[in-house]
């Protein structure tokens, strides 16, 4: 299962009912993506929600797939910006503090470390990879990468 698969919105009962619609609780399913793509009754939000919501659609749903927002564009998105909070030194429990406070959305921070481990462990076996394929170059890249993702 995908790490935006276990990305959930932030105070989804409230939400919902300022819309006065129901929406999931997961960010990236296909119900949520279209209220916050279509941004139908944004207006009922009250203002500090409707803006983190609108910073949501803008930074993960805006591309020009013909398939938008179904394209996985916003899913890429999303891991990119989780990976960029690792690369800064945040640990699970900062990086769960922060998509909150940013974006009103949330994860589990098991869930977060599980989906930085696998990272580490996929970029383990790439690195092996170039290893045995004689690329030098590819396997210092690699373990740079990981060993930023590991720290």
């Amino acid at each position: 299962m995908a790490i935006t698969d276990k990305i959930y919105v932030k105070n989804h009962r409230q939400l919902s009912s300022q819309l006065e619609t129901n929406i999931p609780k997961g960010a990236f399913k296909g119900a949520t993506l279209d209220v916050l793509f279509q941004g139908r009754g944004l207006e009922k939000l009250d203002d500090a929600t409707r803006e983190r919501v609108l910073d949501f659609a803008t930074d993960f749903l805006d591309c020009d797939c013909d398939n938008n927002p179904y394209c996985g564009c916003p899913e890429r998105k999303f891991v990119r910006y989780l990976l960029e909070l690792r690369a800064q030194g945040l640990g699970p429990d900062a990086i769960v503090d922060v998509m909150s406070d940013d974006y009103m959305v949330y994860a589990y921070s098991g869930d977060v470390l599980s989906f930085l481990d696998s990272g580490v462990r996929t970029l383990e076996a790439a690195e092996g990879l170039a290893r045995v394929e004689g690329n030098g170059e590819a396997e210092e890249e690699i373990r740079r990468v990981k060993n930023d993702l590991s720290r």
